[in-house]
């Protein structure tokens, strides 16, 4: 069964009983990961219980096909039912699944966590077709969507917020649930104490002049400006921004780059893509990153993105200087820009 963005928070907190399997996927993983935990739960409350949940990753089942339906047809030692969690999914396993589905094992509730699958794609077309299955959509979230997510989370904590204060939290989130969460809670963290979240939290907690100077030197690195990247860089040194919380930005830069290369990719419109991007793009940043979509293909931003996680682990696991590490990974990421590499 297909089960749309819009009916799937519902849908994971009271799944149909007869339910045996879901694959959650799409291009937010961390509502991915919220939504397939939600629904594991309504079986094993507990999600690190040994007894009754089993968890692991393609690249397991790969090697081992059989396990999936040993792992379901398995009987919990405390009795209930189990949990069988199967993390990065694609089309890879197609086949380990509708041999699965074709001949169901045991009562266990086998919940796949999949990526931003195609509507073509074989994973996705065999959950959608089964009965007893369900295809679970997760798209970042709509303005609306996270007007209720920030209210509901400050409600949880006690806490009301301001209509201004609203409006500005809800434009810098949404590119990822995940992210949303933590932002709220370091949001609530704030405003302990106070019964009203105010715009002055909001903007204490998620922004900041070093956010927007980090900015300035991804989009210098995705349009291959050596000269402006090396005065950005020039100024977070001197603004003791730490090169790790540049990388994280980097990445986070050249995410959405990918995601709205891999929406045009499908057939969306290039504006259509940009205006979906949570937080929106300022209007002082959108002829760049537009320019910068339509530089990179996704591919080299692939390649961008792996640069950007190994500098980020050499700067935690060595001691080469964290700085010379970020500007000479963003100086690559430019001549990359510049099809110089």
């Amino acid at each position: 069964m297909i089960v749309k963005n819009h009916e799937a928070d519902r849908f994971v907190v009271n799944p149909p009983k007869a339910l045996v399997a879901a694959l959650v996927y799409g291009p937010d993983s961390g509502l991915v990961q919220e939504r397939s935990e939600k629904l594991a739960k309504q079986v094993v409350p507990d999600l690190t219980d040994p007894f009754n949940v089993a968890d692991f990753n393609e690249t397991a089942l790969l090697a081992d096909p059989a396990r999936l339906s040993d792992e379901a047809a398995a009987i919990s030692m405390m009795g209930g039912r189990r949990v069988v969690r199967i993390r990065a999914a694609t089309n890879a396993s197609a086949e380990i699944f509708e041999s699965f589905l074709s001949d169901i094992k045991g009562d266990a509730l086998v919940v796949v966590e999949g990526g931003d699958l195609a509507k073509s794609s074989a994973l996705r077309k065999l959950f959608e077709g089964e009965e007893r299955a369900a295809a679970i959509a997760c798209y970042p979230d709509s303005a609306r969507d996270l007007a209720d997510v920030v209210r509901d989370a400050l409600r949880a904590e006690g806490l009301s917020i301001a209509p201004d204060a609203l409006e500005d939290a809800v434009s810098r989130l949404g590119s990822d649930r995940g992210v949303t969460r933590r932002e709220l809670e370091k949001l609530a963290l704030y405003a302990r104490g106070h019964e009203r979240v105010t715009l002055d939290d909001v903007r204490a907690v998620m922004g900041d002049e070093a956010e927007a100077r980090s900015e300035a030197a991804c989009d210098a690195a995705g349009s291959g400006d050596f000269a402006r990247l090396d005065r950005e860089l020039e100024r977070l040194w001197t603004a003791d921004v730490a090169p790790a919380q540049i990388l994280r930005g980097a990445m986070g830069h050249f995410q959405k780059l990918l995601v709205v290369r891999e929406s045009t990719g499908r057939g969306e419109p290039m504006e259509v893509a940009l205006k979906r991007l949570r937080p929106p793009l300022h209007f002082s940043r959108a002829a760049s990153f537009k320019a910068q979509a339509q530089r990179w293909n996704p591919g080299r931003l692939g390649e961008a993105l792996d640069m950007l996680l190994e500098a980020e682990g050499l700067t935690r696991t060595t001691g080469v200087p964290a700085e010379a590490v970020t500007a000479r990974t963003l100086m690559n990421i430019a001549a990359m820009a510049r099809g110089r590499s």
